[in-house]
């Protein structure tokens, strides 16, 4: 009997190192969110007047986003596009 393989948010690139385009609706939620703070970042810090506080919400967002995809993404390693299963 076969066991049901994980279902990853964010594939592996198959070409690079990295993940991907999200592939499911839980993916794109996480991603829309994250698009969605980073405007609001740049309308509440305006980059031109509140360069510190506004890069430095970009950032912590950023690595929240990057701790999501290396939970729920696909363990990533260099792929050259003939490794793919």
């Amino acid at each position: 009997m076969d066991t049901p393989q994980k279902k990853f948010w964010f594939p592996a690139k198959t070409h690079g190192y990295g993940w991907g385009p999200p592939t499911c609706w839980q993916g794109r939620i996480v991603m829309g969110f994250y698009i969605a703070l980073l405007v609001v970042d740049a309308v509440l810090f305006i980059p031109q007047k509140n360069n510190t506080a506004f890069v430095s919400t970009a950032v912590a967002l950023t690595v929240g986003f990057v701790v999501i995809i290396w939970l729920k993404g696909e363990p990533p390693r260099w792929r050259w596009g003939k490794d793919r299963k």
